[in-house]
């Protein structure tokens, strides 16, 4: 899942999701799971209006090989989207 400008959002997110490899643990495969998801929510923060190049979901994984789905973005982006989800949440904030 691409968009436009969104090179910034990539620039050293590999290293945050593989610190230290150990041998026998499948990275490719909990990563595989998390791309999938990201992808997902990719397409959805689109259909909701936004641009990738503003907030979009990132794939990668954990030390023990688990697929970690990060969302990044700039912080008025996430204040919109938090916006919407607390609006659809009911707006108390979760509280509920």
């Amino acid at each position: 899942m691409t968009g436009a400008g969104e090179g910034w959002l990539g620039d050293g997110i590999e290293e945050v999701g593989f610190g230290v490899w150990v041998s026998g643990v499948d990275y490719v495969a909990g990563w595989r799971d998390a791309r999938d998801t990201a992808d997902r929510l990719n397409r959805a923060l689109l259909s909701a209006g936004f641009e990738l190049s503003a907030v979009r979901a990132v794939a990668s994984t954990n030390d023990d090989g688990r697929g970690v789905v990060r969302l990044v973005g700039w912080p008025g982006a996430l204040e919109r989207l938090a916006m919407l989800l607390d609006a659809y949440a009911g707006g108390d904030g979760g509280a509920s």
